[in-house]
């Protein structure tokens, strides 16, 4: 076999058998090698800023990595903002990138690129295969990497690629999660109190570790948060409620007033997403004392149990009852849009949340809801909803998955609808139109700017022209209605939910600021 039908091979045999493309001539043997192998199901993007995007909505609900296919290095920088946002959740993805011939590339031909440079940039696990033999072996290796919950990056020369001489690899086990000592719990369980915040990031914010530190919570009077965009956090009825720490700095030093005393587990200390003038960066209250439970890499979910067992080991969890806000009625605004999706939300949904400033009271309408995932913007890098929402409807065909996406994001990669209506996948998308960077807006205020004039109000208003995205949706495959009022609202949300396939429902929203 060839170097690229060893690697496909070595994908499947090791567990990994989605692939989400944007080929070029490069990858051409690798995608001839698709038909070989069966087994691997190919999901064309049409850019790469949805290939990435949408292996890390893949991964974060499968627990297991997805394939990228990048074209050279440009392809592999369309990409790149979307796996910023896949390392800050620390999804697994292996991302196969085409290269230039080893015997092309001193030519410096016009593609030719530092890939070396753009997959240091991930802070990942990185190689570039040598020869057609060894293609088996780095691909089972980039795998074992990638379930360590790291982005590998798999350089794929084209001769490399056509070559023959490949074999397949046996699956590679990644390292075993490192124990939490017994002094470390004994340590934090001395902290723990109604003085005391415990916030909850990578591993715990899934049911077991939510019963773990809400039997924690029951026992001690701590106070439970989670960080605030989480790569995936389990909500609804029958599960403890755990708010996340506000977006807003001034939210989190109000949220952590007279905390003396914070524990992590899996997360960082929080810190301020931007500088602004006189304002802290460091979000830790003055005197409060940070004690890690278990880092990013340790058995996060063990410690949890353990220190729920020597703190509360009698005490049960406090579990969300079931809950619905009320259908609103009347024009839709910031606030009742929330609540339709909260009385609606369907059982086992699966929420990609972009929704930005119109989706601060998302949370609060969906607290009661049945259970459900949430998926959120975990580094910051806007773009991510849509692509996310297909990676998350392949995961789970069975689950239906809601896509809450702001205007001014979905731009970024709109496209992924045209992936959606090409593998008929179940999500529903509530685009909110309020025809701004809303969030911009605010923070041209937060940094101080006072009479900010038109040049800077034009640059944050996406009203001139209007867009119209029931036609862009369309124009897609990807069936398409308008919303201007909450009956309207609710009405299509339901008919979307009930019929299969994808579908946007474009709701007009006047902007919060």
């Amino acid at each position: 076999m060839n170097g690229a039908q060893s690697l496909i091979r070595t994908l499947v045999d090791s567990g990994v058998d989605v692939c989400f493309a944007n080929p070029g001539t490069s990858e051409m043997h690798f995608v001839a090698a698709l038909d070989t192998v069966p087994e691997m199901r190919g999901v064309l993007a049409l850019f790469e800023g949805v290939v990435t995007g949408a292996a890390d909505g893949y991964g974060r609900m499968a627990d297991k990595p997805a394939a990228t296919l990048l074209h050279l290095g440009p392809g592999m920088v369309n990409g790149l903002a979307n796996l910023h946002n896949a390392r800050r959740a620390r999804t697994p993805i292996v991302n196969v990138i085409g290269d230039h011939a080893l015997t092309h590339k001193g030519f410096d031909a016009p593609l030719e690129s530092d890939i070396d440079g753009l997959n240091a940039w991930t802070n990942g696990w990185s190689r570039t295969s040598g020869d057609p033999a060894s293609v088996g072996k780095d691909a089972a290796e980039a795998v074992a990497a990638a379930r360590g919950g790291r982005i590998a990056n798999l350089v794929l020369p084209a001769d490399v690629s056509w070559g023959e001489g490949g074999e397949a690899a046996a699956e590679v086990l990644p390292p075993a999660p490192a124990t939490v000592a017994d002094d470390r719990i004994s340590e934090v369980a001395d902290a723990l109190g109604e003085n005391t915040v415990l916030l909850l990031g990578s591993g715990v914010t899934r049911e077991r570790g939510l019963r773990a530190a809400s039997r924690i919570a029951a026992a001690t009077g701590t106070k439970l948060f989670a960080e605030t965009f989480p790569a995936r956090i389990e909500r609804g009825a029958g599960l403890p409620a755990v708010d996340r720490l506000g977006y807003l700095a001034e939210q989190v030093q109000w949220q952590l007033t007279g905390v003396r005393n914070l524990v992590l587990v899996g997360a960082k200390a929080p810190v301020s997403f931007f500088a602004y003038p006189g304002k802290p960066s460091e979000l830790t209250p003055d005197g409060c004392q940070v004690h890690v439970l278990a880092e990013v890499g340790d058995d996060v979910l063990d410690a949890m149990e353990r220190l729920a067992e020597a703190v509360a080991a009698d005490t049960e969890p406090v579990l969300k009852e079931a809950s619905r806000p009320e259908l609103p009625t009347g024009d839709l605004t910031p606030q009742n849009w929330a609540d339709v999706i909260g009385a609606l939300l369907p059982d086992g949904a699966i929420i990609s949340d972009e929704s930005n400033t119109s989706g601060i009271l998302v949370p609060t309408a969906t607290a009661g809801a049945p259970r459900h995932d949430v998926l959120t913007l975990t580094g910051g890098a806007i773009g991510q909803g849509l692509p996310v929402a297909v990676g998350a409807a392949i995961a789970c065909p069975d689950r239906p998955v809601v896509c809450l996406q702001s205007d001014g994001s979905a731009m970024y990669t709109m496209s992924a609808l045209w992936t959606m209506a090409r593998e008929n996948l179940n999500v529903t998308t509530v685009l909110l139109n309020n025809r701004a960077y809303a969030i911009l807006r605010m923070e041209l205020a937060r940094v101080g700017v006072e009479g900010a004039g038109p040049k800077a109000k034009s640059l944050l208003d996406l009203s001139t022209p209007d867009m119209d995205f029931v036609a862009i949706a369309q124009g897609m495959g990807v069936p398409a209605t308008r919303a201007r009022t909450a009956e309207e609202l609710a009405e299509q949300f339901q008919r979307a939910l009930a019929e299969p396939g994808p579908h946007l429902i474009d709701a007009l929203v006047p902007p919060l600021l």
